[in-house]
């Protein structure tokens, strides 16, 4: 009798549709676990799933900077699926949101589909407080989709599950973006204060090129300390940005700047080394510290950038220009861009950086 039950639900389990092997049905939506499909926008592999750097393997690194490598910025799922609703369930680790950002791009989801060979944004997953439940879009026509679902900004992914209709399917797809161009700087570059998780600047600049940018922003910390200096030349790149002169001191730039570039040169010869200046902050309208300040980063950075061509540094390149235009309207809060702050950089650095990447086939 035993033996007949056993054989009954065998059959039962062999015969389910694919989604049901893979995830949790609720109602009419099935759960996959995010770690079933693909995840990208990272520089390496991690044992923590959804970090962007293994913070183990380098223990003199500042211990805000290593936090901050558990923010899932840039990170993001890629799927295909034929269902008409796409929702999700995840978890995050801090229960706060900043006041300078919305609730969506600090710890929620954003979801683009692609549409005639572009991406097209879909929908959002709303977060609640750290657990939540979101139909991210629902009512689409029937067919096969390719999706792209960024993770949030400045949150730390603990579990991350993806819910389709229960009669369709839902599987892994490769990565849409080619080589691997590594971004380090500030909170701008993490995605401060993009709207959600996909309009910060790196995500942007990958939908529209189809190149790989990895974010390795560090909201306040993108300092050049030298232990994150060795962890960047440890990561194999076609190109690596520095767009990091917001957060040291005039003098910290002049102080570690030719320590950063050596020790990236120094571990691959031929990769180009881009640097962009910091944006010119409003705070400094009326502020003539804050003006002062962000005066001597853009000097210094960019009195070293000459020393190092100078001194025979080869393939390196200095972007600078009006990144958030004249109109004193691009930010949220003085200091991080607001969305049309980040159309505004783009302006300035997009066709640049595209440019020497495509000298060196990237």
């Amino acid at each position: 009798m035993k033996t007949s039950k056993l054989m009954l639900l065998f059959c039962l389990f062999t015969m389910a549709p694919i989604s049901y092997l893979l995830g949790q049905q609720i109602g009419n939506v099935v759960y996959v676990d995010a770690k079933e499909l693909t995840l990208i926008g990272k520089a390496n592999p991690t044992p923590h799933h959804y970090h962007r750097i293994d913070t183990l393997q380098y223990q003199t690194m500042p211990a805000a900077v290593k936090k901050l490598f558990t923010n899932s910025a840039g990170l993001a799922i890629v799927f295909k699926t034929n269902s008409n609703t796409i929702s999700a369930r995840w978890t995050t680790a801090n229960p706060k949101t900043s006041s300078n950002m919305t609730a969506i791009a600090h710890k929620g989801l954003d979801l683009y589909i692609k549409r005639d060979g572009e991406w097209i944004f879909a929908g959002v997953g709303r977060p609640t407080v750290n657990s939540t439940t979101a139909q991210v879009v629902q009512n689409m026509e029937d067919g096969e989709k390719e999706c792209l679902l960024y993770l949030p900004l400045y949150d730390e992914i603990k579990s991350l599950e993806i819910g389709v209709a229960e009669d369709s399917f839902i599987e892994p797809s490769v990565n849409p973006f080619r080589k691997k161009v590594l971004i380090y700087g500030s909170s701008i570059t993490q995605g401060a204060s993009a709207s959600r998780p996909g309009m910060a600047y790196p995500a942007r600049l990958s939908r529209k090129s189809g190149i790989n940018f990895i974010n390795l922003g560090l909201s306040g910390n993108g300092k050049m300390h030298q232990p994150v200096a060795d962890m960047l030349a440890d990561i194999e790149a076609d190109a690596y940005i520095l767009d990091c002169a917001a957060n040291p001191s005039p003098d910290e730039i002049s102080q570690r700047t030719g320590y950063l570039v050596k020790t990236i040169r120094n571990r691959y010869p031929g990769a180009p080394i881009i640097m962009i200046q910091s944006v010119v902050r409003e705070g400094g309208n009326f502020d003539v510290k804050v003006k002062e300040r962000v005066t001597g980063q853009n000097k210094n950075f960019k009195h070293e950038f000459e020393k190092l061509k100078s001194a025979g540094i080869k393939d390196l390149y200095f972007i600078e220009g009006e990144l958030l235009g004249t109109d004193h309207e691009g930010t949220t809060d003085g200091v991080h861009p607001n969305d049309l702050g980040f159309d505004r950089i783009l302006d300035v650095i997009e066709n640049p950086i595209l440019e020497i990447l495509r000298q060196y086939g990237v």
